[in-house]
């Protein structure tokens, strides 16, 4: 008895965590932190409520987690436009990387980071907190990318500032992160973007 149970502790995990997590970030994705009801969670994972918390933690840390996983998946656009050399190229990706990520066909619309927890009452309110913070870094990220533009001597758009440009840019990226999810074609989302860049000045 006491062998047997040795050997079940010690028995590897009978499922694909990296699958299981990758699952977990499309249903909150698609559905947000409130909506996105355990069962829900552990349906699209395939794995038992007991499965999950073990190798996840409760339903927060699991969003967390998913939120981790969407940055470097999904979102990982806005890293890879702040290497862009001019500050114009870095807005121009950082603004065509969020009209392709928020209407893959793929994927659910929009974007994790914007809609997980918009409406979450008081149980969410540590994920919304997460999700203001995620937000509010990556506009920093953007500021402090634009900031070393204009010590490099790059051109900005007449009149702005890093930090107000940066706020701009996210602000636009959420709104076409919204109106994604409410079925804006990656057209029309696209004309938003290049509307949006029209004030910079030519490389």
């Amino acid at each position: 008895m006491e062998t047997r149970q040795k050997a079940s502790i010690g028995r590897p995990r009978g499922f694909d965590a990296d699958e299981a997590l990758e699952q977990a970030m499309r249903v909150f994705w698609e559905q947000g932190y409130e909506g996105a009801g355990l069962t829900d969670l552990t349906n699209a994972m395939g794995i038992t409520r007991t499965s999950m918390y073990a190798a996840f933690g409760n339903k927060e840390a699991l969003f967390r987690k998913a939120l981790e996983r969407y940055t470097e998946g999904p979102a990982s656009y806005g890293a890879r436009a702040l290497e862009e050399p001019t500050a114009r190229q870095v807005a121009t990706a950082f603004l065509n990387g969020s009209v392709r990520a928020t209407t893959r066909p793929d994927c659910p619309t929009g974007c994790l980071g914007v809609q997980g927890s918009l409406a979450a009452g008081a149980p969410g309110t540590h994920a919304r907190d997460a999700l203001v913070t995620w937000r509010n870094e990556h506009t920093s990220l953007l500021r402090d990318r634009f900031r070393q533009a204009v010590d490099d001597g790059d051109v900005l758009p007449p009149g702005s500032d890093p930090e107000l440009l940066a706020r701009y840019l996210m602000t636009v990226a959420n709104g076409i992160a919204v109106q994604a999810a409410s079925g804006t074609s990656r057209d029309q989302l696209q004309q938003v973007a290049d509307m949006a860049l029209q004030s910079w000045p030519p490389a």
